[in-house]
């Protein structure tokens, strides 16, 4: 049982990169790996997490001691609903749970989002990159869709990352078979994470016409495609979007075994005696 106002690594992980998980502030100084999703506090501080009411905090140090303890007691002092994880990164890590490595995110503006850039009228690949990055990498990122021909202009004026751009100098695009996903993916230290693995073929399969690749990808590519139809507003397609892969994840980390037909949800019936 966790200590009082702590949660457990394995409880944590089971909300991390879903729909109003908690929100994760890692104290420490450097951190080469974190969680993933997690916010840093060199970066916003104290004050910046205050202000979402409602929202739960979980506060990761190096072992779950002072330091944590002591942020999470000023947040609930705030009246926000503050943990400490048990253990702090070191009793995640030693769970062999998922990680990522911040070392490839581009660098914060002053608003301490990263901005991220790419073409307007998104279809997979750069919904697919957003929802990741939100999701795992920087919950706060900014994404600017903008006409082809002036992504990399914009991305020097803003100081944003170009992303799935095929351009030479872009590091984050497709190379040889693997789509922007796949890279992202595996630069951010999450290849590991089978979840994610899973849906990284989905996408593939969808975003490079081989739709062989996995069953679920022409209903990807069909769904994606009829969203691209129905929102004109790039962000709010990007918004549809979200819910789209946040469904497929939870699929692809516990529900692709589970089989739906006219019969399979229905109660059982009851034996007639002879």
């Amino acid at each position: 049982m966790p200590a009082h106002n702590a949660i457990t690594a394995d409880k944590l992980a089971r909300l991390i990169a879903l729909p109003g998980s908690p929100r994760i502030l890692d104290v420490r100084a450097v951190p080469s790996d974190a969680i993933p999703g997690s916010r840093f506090a060199s970066v916003e501080g104290p004050s910046a997490i205050a202000r979402d009411a409602g929202e739960s905090v979980v506060v990761v140090d190096g072992d779950g001691g002072a330091a944590a303890v002591a942020l999470a007691a000023i947040l609930r002092s705030d009246g926000v609903d503050a943990e400490i994880l048990e253990g702090g990164f070191g009793a995640w890590a030693a769970a062999g749970l998922p990680t990522i490595s911040p070392a490839r995110l581009p660098a914060r503006h002053d608003d301490g989002r990263t901005w991220w850039v790419t073409r307007a009228r998104p279809k997979v690949d750069r919904i697919a990159c957003p929802w990741l990055i939100r999701r795992f990498v920087d919950p706060d990122a900014r994404f600017l869709f903008v006409p082809p021909a002036e992504v990399m202009a914009v991305a020097a004026q803003q100081q944003a990352e170009p992303f799935d751009v095929a351009d030479d100098g872009v590091f984050w695009s497709h190379r040889g078979d693997l789509c922007t996903f796949d890279v992202m993916v595996e630069a951010f230290g999450l290849a590991t994470h089978a979840p994610l693995s899973r849906l990284a073929a989905i996408v593939r399969g969808a975003d490079t016409d081989r739709l062989d690749v996995a069953p679920e990808a022409a209903g990807l590519l069909a769904i994606s495609l009829g969203l691209s139809r129905l929102h004109t507003d790039d962000h709010a397609q990007l918004d549809a979007g979200m819910a789209v892969y946040d469904a497929l994840y939870r699929w692809s980390r516990d529900a692709q075994g589970e089989k739906h037909n006219w019969t399979s949800h229905q109660p059982p019936r009851a034996k007639v005696s002879a």
